[in-house]
């Protein structure tokens, strides 16, 4: 029974792969293969990560997309968001992303500190600025602060500036497929293209997965 269904998973797999290939994606063109693959949170799962910034406006308009996007992944794919970082304001809102997982309130604060940053036009440049999305949760001042400037949060930080720099991005948002192929919507010709990308590149990873 376990053969049959390996060979009806590897099947599909395929099959998918060749769909997929129909649309003549180029490495080096449509993606670029990093050099040396970064490291990825789970072996068992192909991790789609998205690199981005609540204050960039092209981040913003991308997330409704991967939203949609995400609520269709199979069980063998996983999505990840990880901010990135090459300034200090930057690296401030990082920490607002990891304080707010820390603090189990990231799916009510996520989109309102998008919103505050691209619609309201705020800098959000303190701690001091970014805790009333937490208060609004019924957060306090104390826990806020201490998670925002814990090792946990900080070492998160640091991890996530380390996945940026080995991914090797030059702006966001950008895709990075098994910790192997970087898309952005230059390459990929738009927003909804770099996903249609990384449903070609999940189906290719999927293939090599089955004929191992």
């Amino acid at each position: 029974m376990r053969v049959i269904t390996a060979l009806i998973t590897m099947i599909f797999s395929l099959s998918a792969f060749a769909q997929a290939n129909s649309a003549n994606y180029q490495e080096g063109k449509h993606y670029i293969a990093l050099n040396t693959p970064v490291r990825t949170s789970s072996a068992d799962k192909i991790e789609v990560t998205e690199l981005f910034w609540y204050g960039c406006g092209h981040c913003f308009t991308f997330e409704p997309l991967a939203v949609q996007w995400k609520g269709k992944i199979a069980d063998d794919v996983v999505f990840v968001q990880s901010p990135a970082m090459w300034n200090k304001p930057m690296e401030l809102h990082a920490r607002a992303f990891y304080a707010a997982k820390a603090l189990k309130v990231l799916d009510k604060v996520h989109q309102p500190i998008f919103n505050a940053m691209n619609l309201e036009r705020k800098r959000l440049k303190n701690a001091d600025e970014i805790y009333p999305f937490f208060q609004a949760q019924g957060i306090s001042k104390e826990d806020f602060t201490k998670s925002f400037n814990s090792f946990t949060v900080t070492s998160q930080v640091k991890q996530a500036d380390a996945r940026a720099r080995g991914y090797r991005i030059t702006g966001t948002p950008s895709l990075v497929v098994d910790g192997r192929y970087r898309i952005s919507a230059k390459s990929a010709g738009g927003h909804a293209q770099m996903l249609q990308v990384v449903d070609y590149l999940v189906a290719k990873i999927r293939a090599e997965k089955a004929k191992s």
